[in-house]
């Protein structure tokens, strides 16, 4: 039985971080947290880099275009949704959602999600630095490991072998 699974080793790759400028208290706090992680994990600072769109609503284009440059190895998406009074949120995270992983499915490059689309501001605080952690580090890892993976897939090489 083979077992492939992604290694945590970021040198050699490049990366796209398309960040949220609203709710930039949050959105902010996950693009440190992502490019710290990329830079723990030898991924050198200029291969990574930051686009900035106005809304998470433009994440998904803005992330197509920077998958079909060819250019990166994988796209980490950051910003923060947070509920309000009216169905916006709803519509906002649904189609932001299905649109980031549309560009993952059809342009065969990993993109991480980083957004966070919580009921409250204190979520949104918890997600992005605080008591839950930060998300925006946390799909940074994914990016880098599903790159790892993914490359591993295409070239046919097992990482370990188990009987």
């Amino acid at each position: 039985m083979k077992v492939i699974e992604g290694r945590l080793i970021g040198a050699g790759l490049r990366f796209c971080i398309v960040v949220s400028r609203f709710n930039s208290l949050f959105s902010e706090k996950l693009l440190e947290g992502a490019k710290d992680m990329l830079l723990r994990h030898d991924v050198s600072i200029r291969a990574i880099d930051v686009v900035k769109v106005p809304g998470a609503w433009e994440l998904p284009l803005v992330a197509k275009e920077a998958a079909l440059s060819g250019k990166y190895d994988a796209i980490i998406a950051l910003g923060a949704v947070i509920r309000g009074d009216t169905p916006h949120f709803e519509y906002v995270s649904a189609e932001m959602s299905k649109g980031l992983a549309a560009v993952a499915m059809t342009q065969r490059v990993p993109v991480s999600f980083g957004v966070l689309t919580t009921d409250t501001m204190e979520q949104a605080v918890a997600r992005s630095g605080s008591k839950a952690g930060n998300k925006g580090a946390e799909a940074a890892l994914a990016a880098i490991e599903t790159v790892n993976v993914i490359k591993e897939l295409r070239s046919g090489k097992e990482i370990e072998e188990n009987a």
